[in-house]
């Protein structure tokens, strides 16, 4: 007994949950932005416009924030190791039946609806459970398993056109599904719901005695219901934020390639580009995580929201390469940080005791600007040939989302107060 409270002091399981919810997040992430790779080899092989090609990827961010909801609230009931199994099976079944499809009608449900089904739920469950083990080091384990999303970029983006280059897109889409099966399902089988479930407390300050009660310890914080939570002020906004987010970020995913290819540069430039955007959102994740346990997660959170739309409206009337990198090396640090910061927010707004089924609803406006934005974006560029009014959009969305964030406020009973 000595010799187990010794090694549980010494290595909180916490971590392993970090751990392996960074990897888990790095394969889901990596197919979820890699569609922008694939657009203009669907759109060639389819004979589709952007605006078409576009809406299957819009469909599915759509539909992910259903799947989201969904994700969410079975893992308020359930266990991640449960969700995160079936999202594992649904994104590499979706990719192997994509990479075999012989019209459009097709693309809608074996990537559109299975890829929604498998991934919308990837930041929902994820953010969900770290929230539940950690508290005082929330954002700096957040920036550390969120890190997966810009690694997903960094490592899939090259591998993915490796084997597009090499192959063609059917084989990379088969390939990649099959890595998904084979990390995403075992890796989930390590995976608890909270501390408590081994007798901890969050951050591992302390192991409970057997008498001690772990569901009152574990809600004695949380005093809204979910009905009192969707009535506050603070979670519209919230919910806004996420929308005005996802619009940016996923017209910048899915059309940043299509764009610089379009300024003449090469398929291997644009790849470079977009890897480094999501190698600079590594480095956001875990620096602004960290710092934003220290000066205040809604302060670091509007920072990168700021940086963002600087960027965006940089990106305007970027046409050299130098300032291609720039930009990717500004937006891709500003969103990587954006996310551990606000979504340690979330738990300290409302509280833990309906977490999963919170970032569930919250995914609901992700997931409809995350489908608004690549199909207006898309629209937009058919009409005018330029993405400029696009990103003019997206910039004014986020200096929005920036002014949300500094009005939310701590929605819980709790003693202190959110900064």
């Amino acid at each position: 007994m000595l010799l187990t409270s010794r090694l549980k002091d010494r290595l909180f399981y916490g971590w392993v949950v970090v751990i392996a919810l960074f990897i888990i997040q790095l394969i889901l992430c990596g197919v979820f932005s890699s569609f922008g790779l694939f657009f203009k080899s669907i759109e060639g092989e389819f004979n589709l416009t952007r605006t078409a090609t576009s809406a299957i990827t819009s469909t599915s961010l759509m539909l992910g924030g259903i799947f989201a909801l969904l994700g969410g609230w079975l893992l308020d009931k359930y266990s991640p190791r449960l969700v995160l199994s079936l999202m594992g099976l649904f994104t590499g079944l979706s990719l192997v039946l994509t990479s075999q499809t012989s019209s459009l009608w097709q693309l809608f449900i074996t990537y559109s609806l299975l890829v929604a089904m498998g991934t919308g739920a990837m930041y929902v469950v994820p953010t969900s459970t770290i929230t539940r083990w950690f508290d005082k080091k929330r954002g700096t384990a957040l920036g550390i398993a969120g890190a997966g999303f810009g690694s997903g970029i960094l490592i899939t983006v090259p591998f993915a056109t490796y084997l597009i280059v090499t192959f063609d897109w059917r084989i990379a889409y088969m390939v990649i599904g099959i890595v998904a099966w084979l990390v995403v399902i075992p890796l989930s089988q390590l995976l608890k719901s909270s501390p408590y479930e081994i007798g901890a407390l969050p951050d591992g300050r302390k192991v409970l005695s057997p008498d001690t009660n772990i569901e009152e310890i574990s809600n004695q914080t949380d005093t809204l219901t979910l009905r009192q939570i969707l009535r506050t002020k603070s979670y519209w906004l919230c919910f806004f934020i996420w929308a005005f987010f996802a619009f940016a970020l996923l017209s910048v995913l899915t059309h940043f390639v299509p764009h610089t290819t379009d300024m003449g540069f090469s398929a291997a430039e644009s790849a470079t580009l977009l890897s480094l955007l999501g190698g600079t959102s590594i480095v956001g994740r875990v620096l602004v995580g960290f710092t934003a346990d220290r000066i205040g997660r809604k302060l670091s959170t509007i920072i990168c929201f700021l940086l963002m739309a600087g960027a965006m409206i940089f990106l305007v009337w970027a046409r050299d390469l130098w300032m291609l990198y720039l930009f990717a090396l500004i937006f891709g640090f500003a969103y990587g940080g954006m996310l551990p910061g606000a979504s340690a927010l979330i738990g300290d707004i409302f509280g833990l005791l309906n977490v999963g089924t919170i970032f569930g609803t919250l995914e609901i406006g992700f997931g409809t600007g995350a489908a608004l934005g690549p199909i207006v974006s898309g629209y937009i560029f058919d009409v005018t040939h330029s993405y400029s009014l696009a990103f003019f959009i997206a910039a004014a969305l986020l200096l929005l989302a920036a002014l949300f964030t500094g009005l939310i406020r701590q929605e819980t009973n709790r003693n202190s107060t959110i900064s």
